[in-house]
């Protein structure tokens, strides 16, 4: 591989990194390896599952909001504060689980972190969702038979696979792949021209004339003395 080539491939993966690296669109917010985004619509459920779909419909590789250490919590709440706009109570992307007794992510995700109110422990769980008061940053329980919420928070991994790619993310990404491409192709043939001139100028030195020696008047009246002593 050329050293031209070489040189561009750092160039190439910054690009491609910059490009993978991102929210789906700019009303997702990102923080650390996360995007966020509050939809905010009036969303008529007879279960969770309706909100939960709000999200993965959204996006591919998106569900419910799962919050897994203070700070991730910290920022929810300042983002609502400073740009999304929402009830007081945020539902979670959380269920009961009867089976272990136990709340659990739909994402998957592992229960690392809670902020439940302490006065809630004692209560009924069957049938409970998770709320987040978007104010105090509390977790509190409540009924999932709900006939409505306002909003769905959801939330997706910026390595996630995008079904829908807003604002020129196909075009950008193209043209990053496209410039970088050329740039490869110009090195190449660069370097390939310079091997090829660097080779003929080492055999063009190889093959060199004999000297000859200086032709002047004097010659000129040596030769012409000498045809006529022949004639």
């Amino acid at each position: 591989m050329s050293a031209a080539v070489v040189d561009t491939l750092p160039i190439l993966l910054l690009l491609l990194g910059l490009a993978a690296a991102d929210c789906p669109s700019s009303a997702w917010v990102q923080f650390q390896s996360n995007c966020y985004v509050f939809l905010q619509t009036t969303v008529k459920i007879e279960n969770i599952e309706d909100v939960r779909n709000q999200c993965t419909d959204y996006a591919s590789g998106a569900d419910m909001i799962s919050i897994h250490n203070e700070e991730e919590n910290a920022f929810i709440l300042e983002t609502f504060k400073k740009r999304w706009k929402g009830q007081n109570d945020i539902l979670l992307g959380m269920f009961y689980d009867t089976d272990d007794e136990s709340f659990k992510w739909y994402d998957k995700s592992n229960m690392t972190f809670n902020k439940w109110k302490n006065s809630e422990e004692s209560q009924d769980l069957i049938d409970t969702c998770a709320f987040l008061q978007t104010k105090s940053g509390i977790w509190k329980k409540g009924n999932c038979e709900v006939s409505s919420v306002e909003g769905a928070l959801c939330k997706a991994a910026v390595s996630y696979e995008k079904k829908y790619l807003p604002d020129n993310h196909i075009l950008i990404t193209a043209l990053v792949i496209a410039s970088t491409t050329i740039l490869i192709i110009i090195g190449a043939v660069a370097w390939f021209l310079y091997k090829r001139n660097l080779t003929s100028g080492l055999t063009n030195t190889a093959y060199t004339t004999a000297p000859q020696l200086p032709y002047n008047d004097e010659c000129i009246l040596v030769d012409a003395e000498e045809n006529e002593y022949v004639a």
